[in-house]
């Protein structure tokens, strides 16, 4: 069996559950180290048992992420340690309020965005130079179709989701010319505990799993992923370009 990620380093946020748990588990099982970063210490202690049952390893850095500071000493503790990351999964975020936008306090839509928007934008400070100190360093961020449909009574999340898709573009523009790659991931809807939180009244298993998702992740974090700046949509298994509205 090889291991296409042996001795690279991967970063993945929000890796306590769903997506970013399975992920974890997936990157690990292609040979990374993994340094999980979740605000539930319970969490990640099982992620780290599953992880070493694979015979893999990690880090545990129980954090929430809107403590920027902390992310600037993990940064830190990270360039010490190891001189570079190789991946960052940017999968943490909150779903927020399901409401009318009128019914929304704004407290509770810059929590939303604390932790969708400006914490992916300290990750992205802190961790880009370790990043290009890689070989082929290479970022994912988890995305939502809820982005560009706009939708309706989830405006926070929409809109910290549209923000952070032109985030990671710019970023992708910046470093066009590095050996950093950046891309954003679409899974749709899947069986989630955010989902459940969303459509309570819908069945879960006729949707994928996190697991299944995850697998499609991997391949986009590899040295051999040379796209840029694209959109990978899960659902329809296809990767987009970005393009201005007719």
């Amino acid at each position: 069996m090889t291991n296409p990620l042996a001795d690279r380093i991967a970063l993945v946020t929000g890796a306590s559950r769903g997506i970013g748990y399975a992920t974890a588990i997936a990157l690990a099982k292609a040979g990374a180290h993994i340094v999980a970063v979740a605000r539930t210490q319970g969490g990640l202690e099982e992620l780290d048992d599953e992880i070493r049952k694979i015979g893999g390893s990690a880090t545990l850095v129980p954090l929430n992420l809107t403590d920027s500071d902390g992310l600037a000493r993990l940064g830190a503790g990270l360039h010490e340690r190891y001189g570079k990351l190789d991946i960052l999964v940017g999968n943490a975020g909150v779903l927020g309020p399901s409401s009318p936008i009128g019914h929304i306090e704004l407290k509770t839509f810059n929590d939303v965005m604390a932790v969708n928007v400006s914490a992916n934008f300290q990750l992205i400070r802190c961790m880009e130079p370790l990043l290009k100190q890689s070989d082929a360093g290479r970022a994912v961020f988890i995305t939502s179709g809820a982005a560009n449909k706009a939708t309706a009574y989830v405006s926070p999340y929409a809109a910290s989701k549209a923000a952070l898709e032109t985030l990671a573009r710019a970023w992708a523009q910046e470093t066009a010319n590095t050996k950093l790659r950046v891309n954003l991931f679409n899974p749709g809807p899947v069986r989630t505990r955010m989902r459940a939180t969303l459509m309570p009244g819908e069945d879960p298993a006729t949707l994928d799993t996190a697991e299944q998702v995850a697998e499609f992740i991997v391949p986009m974090c590899a040295p051999d992923w040379t796209e840029t700046g694209k959109f990978y949509d899960y659902k329809t298994r296809s990767l987009m370009s970005f393009r201005s509205p007719a």
